[in-house]
């Protein structure tokens, strides 16, 4: 029999054997302590104590792993709470009229069948008045205020605000989803329809997360890099919980916690709904969330219930009551938002123990219980857990914060699956959500069939208090304001290196565009302006030259030994590293990008950002973020490295890009160039930097393709306006021979199959008597939306032709058009040319083999091109059918 005097051996765990145990009588006693407990006071007691014992280590500074979940109450208890530096009363009027005004917008909108959205704010207003209120800080306080990723479909909300603050009038309010007029508000944070205002754009649900993420690392360089001090700024991001099943919104929380971004708190509104349900209808997202980003080394203040549950939990020592929301799943708390007191009382209150602490409550405070008293409703909960989170340091801190969907709205909204698409109250839900903000606003005014907005006066002491708090917290936000002046113009002699060509040297015009910038950024002036940005390909692309010079941006420096220390290029991290390498994350790479790109707005710096990456992996993986780009008018250069669909040897089909001029092409802000030679790069970049940091910036961003094949690069030839062409996108790089008799056309090519077209022009003339005209086409999407403008003006009776039509116009014979691009990239061209006009390209999925064979099956090689044009020739009646059929078997093409 085994002696109950002796400790119990229990079995080690194999993981701890690996360990020596250096006093195993004392390992004994602590595994007998816990089995004692166990077995006198159950295994929820021992669960507790060892959960008490791991925080207060945890707390103490003793390394162990932390603990992944904690129960589902508050992070921050009753009798910890701090002091509330505010008058609760006056913001609650402040919340009050602001919920009044963003239902009135939306219900005013909808009935012009506009719609909106009602709900996420009202299950938010008090995470934002708490935040206005104590805690963003302003643009005119020291350094750069703080960034707001506002929650989009919480806009109306925030226009309230605005409005109460003086900063719109009743009369925008009214425009809301109204914007052809020029004077209407947008339906979610647009900084490009409303400039003045917002500065991201968050309604593409992921995006804001991740962005802010690579914002808040963004602040940290510029400070450590001396351009700016951003030791003040902090960056909030809010979001549903169901907005975190998009992988973008969870995709970079190691990132924030490995380089220790404190200045960053993210604000996740746990209204437990999705757009059409609960977003964890069997589970719990707030434990799910919690885990995943404790697992990820973020801090997490969880703000669940409100003060009508304190005494509750303060009574609970048996532990009933935190077990059992603990195993509540979501979709039953959603339910339990809605049901009487009997429900309650029956479905969540079971046992003796739940029973008896729910028998001193009303039936009125059960209910309260559910339908209100939920942490993110609670002004003096929020404060709380955002003191937590400004006063946190060494990692980023994430609040979540329990909520009721539709809350105030009435039992047609709260808590309702349909409510994200519930666009309007009735009048008499205006007369109940009236009564229950207890807002002046009397019978009469609620007459009619139009719901008024409703503000207080500009005098009126909500509005003084609102101003007040704001002035004192660094001025008014939302608020986007630009600041910065124009960079200085950039040192001539890098572009004249590329502009005299390579000489014997075959180079790629990859290894030409990185050339560039390397050179520029050398220069005294703008050099440290540049920010380049590789998603961990920087060899592919030739930058390694760039590690020992430039360094590589990493908070903590290099603590170890580089293996290639010993070489010339070798790999060289530092804080004040220049560039980017953001491992393999096209998406964290784009954010970072972003950031960068608008730095010129949202610190007052412009910097220059160069993101190179792998073509294929850029617009269309990305395209998302590139469209958010262009609403937050980002400024820099985007560059798609070893384009195209045929030059990638061996890569094969998901490298191929054939396709991603044509996806640029559907974003107004792009301005997409396919250059040829280094020449042309050097013309391209030099009147970006005007377009884009010069004296009259404009918000666009440039996409250059770039190839990795090595070519001879040829000087600028002596053409009169070809710096005019090539910015314009097109102009005549190789004539036919002057005076040639014989049938004529005129072959149009970009990028890399300028070579091609080169080839045929030859063979053309040698082999079969025709001669062409070889044209470079730097941007087909450029000559586009030239010819788009000579449209649209010619509809206001002015007259204007096309840059392309006039370039060609009399040129002779047919017009083939060539690319590495599908061959909807040259056909945005084909409505504005007065000849025949045909076009070849790389449709379809790419393969591997080498650049000559996958050309040929594309039937895009000199050859093909030949064949192509003879064949324009024949239906044009120049030269005999017959020729064409010649042609194929001459050059193996009829097999």
């Amino acid at each position: 029999m085994n002696d109950p005097s002796r400790p119990t051996e229990t079995p080690a765990s194999s993981e701890l054997d690996q360990l020596p145990d250096r006093d195993r009588e004392e390992t004994a006693e602590w595994r007998a302590s816990l089995d004692a407990v166990v077995r006198n006071a159950g295994p929820e007691r021992a669960a507790y104590l060892m959960r008490r014992v791991h925080e207060f280590a945890e707390a103490s500074g003793t390394p162990l792993p932390p603990l992944l979940s904690s129960d589902y109450i508050n992070t921050v208890p009753a009798a910890a709470q701090p002091a509330f530096d505010g008058d609760l009363e006056m913001e609650s009027r402040i919340t009050a009229l602001n919920r009044w005004n963003a239902a009135a917008m939306v219900t005013r909108a909808s009935r012009l069948g506009l719609g909106g959205h009602i709900s996420t704010y009202a299950s938010a207003a008090w995470l934002y008045e708490i935040g206005f209120n104590h805690f963003f800080r302003g643009k005119n306080a020291d350094g750069s205020g703080d960034q707001l990723f506002l929650q989009g479909h919480a806009s109306p909300g925030i226009y309230a605000r605005v409005f109460l603050e003086g900063r719109l009038s009743a009369t925008q309010l009214d425009g809301f989803r109204r914007e052809a007029g020029g004077r209407g508000l947008p339906s979610y944070p647009h900084p490009r329809r409303l400039p003045w205002l917002w500065e991201f754009p968050t309604v593409s649900m992921g995006l804001g997360p991740l962005s802010a993420v690579y914002q808040a690392r963004f602040n940290r360089y510029l400070h450590a890099r001396g351009i700016k001090d951003t030791s003040a700024s902090r960056v909030w991001a809010f979001l549903g919980d169901g907005e975190t099943d998009e992988p973008e919104s969870l995709a970079a929380l190691t990132l924030a916690s490995r380089e220790g971004l404190d200045n960053l708190t993210f604000v996740v509104n746990c209204n437990l709904q999705r757009l059409d349900g609960p977003v964890r209808s069997n589970s719990k997202i707030v434990q799910e969330l919690e885990a995943r980003f404790r697992g990820a080394g973020w801090n997490v203040v969880k703000t669940l219930w409100g003060e009508a549950w304190d005494p509750l939990l303060a009574r609970d020592t048996t532990g009933d009551l935190v077990r059992r929301l603990g195993h509540v799943p979501d979709a039953q708390l959603q339910t339990l938002a809605v049901r009487d007191a009997p429900y309650i009382r029956e479905n969540f209150f079971t046992g003796d123990a739940l029973s008896a602490l729910s028998a001193s409550l009303s039936d009125a405070q059960v209910v309260d219980l559910f339908e209100n008293s939920r942490g993110g409703h609670e002004p003096l909960k929020v404060y709380a857990a955002y003191r937590a989170a400004v006063e946190h340091r060494g990692a980023p801190t994430v609040v979540l914060a329990q909520t009721v969907k539709g809350h105030t709205l009435g039992p047609a909204f709260e808590s309702r699956n349909a409510n994200h698409q519930m666009k309007k109250l009735t009048m008499a839900q205006f007369r109940a959500l009236r009564d229950v903000l207890d807002l002046p606003i009397p019978d009469s005014a609620l007459a009619g069939d139009q719901v008024p907005f409703w503000h207080p006066g500009e005098d009126a002491p909500e509005v003084r208090y609102l101003r007040e708090r704001r002035a004192g917290l660094g001025g008014p936000l939302p608020l986007r304001r630009v600041t910065s002046t124009p960079l200085p113009e950039p040192p001539a002699k890098p572009f004249e290196a590329l502009e005299k060509g390579s000489g014997h040297q075959e180079i790629a015009t990859t290894m030409a565009l990185v050339r560039l910038v390397k050179d520029l950024m050398r220069d005294e002036r703008t050099g440290a302006r540049w920010v380049p940005i590789v998603p961990d390909e920087a060899r592919t692309f030739g930058m390694e030259s760039l590690f020992p010079t430039a360094g590589i941006y990493a908070p903590q420096g290099q603590t170890y030994d580089p293996v290639d220390a010993d070489q010339l290029l070798h790999y060289k991290e530092s804080a004040g590293g220049q560039l980017l390498i953001e491992g393999i994350t096209e998406a964290g790479s784009v954010a970072e990008f972003t950031a960068a790109a608008t730095s010129y707005a949202t610190h007052g710096e412009p910097m220059i950002p160069f993101y190179i990456f792998y073509a294929m992996f850029g617009f269309q993986r990305t395209g998302d973020q590139f469209w958010a780009l262009g609403d937050q008018m980002g400024r820099g250069f985007v560059v798609g490295g070893t384009a195209g669909r045929t030059t990638m040897t061996g890569e094969g089909l998901q490298h191929g890009d054939g396709h991603s001029h044509l996806l640029a092409a559907t974003n107004p802000a792009a301005v997409s160039y396919d250059p040829a030679f280094a020449y042309e790069i050097a013309v391209i970049v030099r009147d970006g930097l005007r377009r884009m940091y010069g004296e009259r910036p404009e918000n666009v961003f440039y996409y250059l393709t770039v190839y990795n094949e090595p070519k001879l690069q040829p000087a600028m030839p002596a053409v009169p306006g070809i710096e005019e062409g090539i910015v314009r996108g097109i102009y005549r790089f190789r004539p036919a021979e002057p005076g040639a008799a014989g049938p004529r056309l005129q072959v149009l090519s970009s990028g890399t199959a300028v070579h091609w077209a080169l080839r045929a022009q030859d063979l053309l003339a040698a082999d079969w008597g025709v001669h062409a005209d070889v044209w470079s086409v730097t941007s087909w999407t450029e000559l586009r939306r030239d010819a788009m403008r000579a449209d649209d003006a010619r509809t206001r009776g002015e007259e204007r032709t096309p840059f392309v039509t006039e370039a060609l116009a009399g040129a002779p014979g047919p017009v083939l058009a060539v690319s590495d691009w599908m061959r909807q990239v040259p056909d945005q061209i084909s409505q504005w040319i007065e000849q025949d006009y045909y076009s070849l390209g790389t449709d379809g999925f790419g393969l591997s083999d080498t650049r000559e064979d996958v050309r040929r099956y594309f039937r895009v090689d000199a050859e093909s091109i030949v064949v192509s044009a003879l064949d324009r020739l024949a239906r044009t009646g120049q030269i005999l059918p017959a020729t064409v059929g010649q042609a194929r078997a001459r050059y193996g093409l009829d097999r």
